[in-house]
């Protein structure tokens, strides 16, 4: 084993260099950039999505009979309505100590709020994450004046009370909820695109060490999983020296364009940037790890370079597949679709990163890197016994069943 490390080593070490020191490595630190620009665009449209699925919730702190004011007030103003309609109105009886009532609505994370009206129809206020000038602030504000009205039947426009008084909160448990599913979102769609980038020109390298006469005399050197391995993390490696200048670029323009500060910088994971930056690059090791010596023992089954487009469309959109199976549980993390998403080794990266930008203890991190480790080495070992047969036509050769002879 110990051999098979240092040779493996040794190998790696040589195409890392290789590969980083050359000219095209360039081009290949600016190519996912235009992904990531897409994966911004799809996270612009799942911020409106998401956005329309959420239940928009207003407590009411006020007797049952305001809230039914208010309520007969929003259906008359129904037909008005946009599409995606108006908000829930939940009626919450009022208690002794106000504020502490109001600052535990807005920290509460069952189905939180976007805010809390107190005051009653007589000096309304509005406390929470929404501006004066918002559509529910001015939603609610019509509300409150066609109650006052119809109590006060030939009230004139102006003797029906003081308007809607509008505190904004910089956060609150329902905003910082939405940010965290935001960020579990796109946490897992980098992590796709810059995977599915990576990992999927292993594919490509078989036919390239099929047709390279050099492999002959390092399989005569070195063990033969040597160089399995060896080029495996050599790959990693260069793809985690491209992912450290793209977030080093990353941080850099968003201090830049926020005037020296970190105003642009998101509102943090539930774990914390620099706990979720540093899992994120965990996840991607082993996914890639998992996916690209996967891909290794399947590139290494063509010997055309048609053969790997036919395969590379499979590929892909098993991947496809694999992400959006692991979005189903963002959300949801202890719901079932993230339990198995997590458990599942191929979408346990990807169900993994969200967790951590939707929940704080680390503790199931580590269980999950440790599960996803064991399955790296078993596919290691698969991939690498397919490595051996078809690229270096070493022990029995692999055949599929109906590609036997038959035995007269």
């Amino acid at each position: 084993m110990k051999e098979i490390i240092r040779a493996a080593f040794v190998i790696g070490r040589r195409d890392y260099f290789a590969t980083v020191l050359s000219k095209t490595f360039l081009f290949f630190l600016i190519g996912p950039f235009f992904p990531i620009g897409i994966g911004v665009l799809f996270g612009a449209v799942g911020t409106n999505i998401a956005d329309s699925d959420n239940e928009r919730i207003v407590a009411v702190i006020g007797t049952a009979a305001e809230v039914a004011a208010l309520n007969e007030a929003q259906e008359r103003f129904t037909p008005f309505a946009p599409g995606d309609g108006f908000v829930t109105l939940e009626q919450v009886d009022p208690e002794g100590d106000l504020d502490a009532q109001r600052e535990a609505l807005l920290a509460r994370t069952e189905r939180p709020i976007l805010g809390v009206l107190d005051g009653g129809l007589e000096a309304p206020v509005l406390t929470g994450t929404l501006g004066e000038g918002s559509g529910t602030a001015r939603h609610l504000g019509a509300f409150i004046n066609e109650a006052r009205r119809a109590s006060l039947e030939g009230a004139p426009p102006d003797a029906t009370g003081p308007p809607l008084e509008v505190n904004t909160r910089s956060q609150s448990a329902s905003s910082r909820s939405f940010a965290q599913a935001l960020t579990a979102r796109m946490g897992q769609l980098l992590l796709f695109f810059v995977t599915i980038l990576l990992a999927g020109m292993l594919l490509s390298q078989m036919l390239e060490e099929k047709g390279n006469k050099a492999i002959e005399v390092l399989a005569s050197a070195v063990p033969v999983d040597s160089i399995f391995i060896g080029k495996l993390f050599a790959m990693l490696a260069i793809s985690l020296t491209g992912i450290a200048v793209w977030i080093t670029t990353i941080v850099i323009a968003l201090y830049a364009f926020g005037g020296g500060s970190a105003a642009l910088i998101p509102p943090p994971p539930a774990v914390g940037w620099p706990v979720f930056i540093l899992l994120g690059l965990v996840y991607f090791t082993t996914s890639y790890l998992l996916l690209g010596a996967a891909f290794l023992g399947i590139g290494a089954q063509a010997s055309t370079v048609r053969q790997v487009q036919t395969l590379s469309m499979p590929v892909t959109m098993i991947q496809v597949v694999l992400f959006l199976g692991a979005q189903l549980g963002v959300g949801d993390p202890y719901g079932r679709e993230a339990i198995i998403a997590a458990v599942f080794p191929f979408t346990s990266p990807f169900a993994m990163i969200a967790r951590a930008a939707e929940v704080a203890p680390l503790w199931p991190h580590l269980v999950a890197i440790a599960w996803q480790a064991l399955w790296v080495a078993l596919i290691l070992r698969v991939a690498s016994n397919f490595f051996r047969k078809s690229v270096l036509k070493s022990g029995k050769p692999f055949r599929w069943p109906w590609s036997r002879k038959a035995v007269r």
